[in-house]
């Protein structure tokens, strides 16, 4: 009778741990569209992001504002699960004392991300939404300097 209880725990076990890997790997699924390179140009520059798979859960991406032969802002992104959140962590050269920067996902659908910590300083919400015609619309926004504040930037995939 133990030998059929231990045999019994030991595949609810195992039968637990794989619906919950499978959780976490359909959470991530839903970003899969960001893969790729995207770009905006615009008479102010050439803002960047190129987004590649690493793993089943976790994505990487570098975004950068280029004006003429300068590059104006540059940052590493991982997108990874993390249990049962999809976290967004930047990295921006010269800010933060170049240590990476924590959001949350909030919500996560087949057609929008949206990742925000309240705690930064700006922005406390990154939001991602798919467009029509291989279009992506990445908004940064929250309170800067004690104002309401947003920026949008749409990009086309390359």
């Amino acid at each position: 009778m133990f030998q059929k209880i231990t045999l019994l725990a030991l595949v609810l076990a195992a039968v637990s741990c794989q619906k919950k890997e499978t959780v976490e790997k359909d959470k991530i699924k839903k970003a899969d569209w960001l893969i790729g390179n995207w770009e905006n140009k615009s008479p102010e520059g050439v803002l960047s992001e190129n987004w590649q798979k690493l793993n089943d859960s976790t994505f990487s991406a570098s975004s950068y504002f280029i004006k003429g032969k300068d590059t104006l802002h540059f940052e590493t992104i991982i997108l990874a699960q993390l249990g049962e959140t999809l976290t967004y962590k930047a990295t921006v050269k010269g800010q933060n004392d170049d240590k990476p920067v924590f959001f949350p996902s909030t919500s996560e659908t087949e057609q929008k991300l949206v990742f925000e910590n309240p705690k930064h300083d700006y922005p406390q919400k990154i939001t991602y939404t798919k467009g029509a015609n291989n279009t992506l619309t990445a908004e940064i926004s929250g309170n800067l300097n004690g104002k309401p504040s947003s920026e949008k930037f749409v990009m086309t995939k390359k």
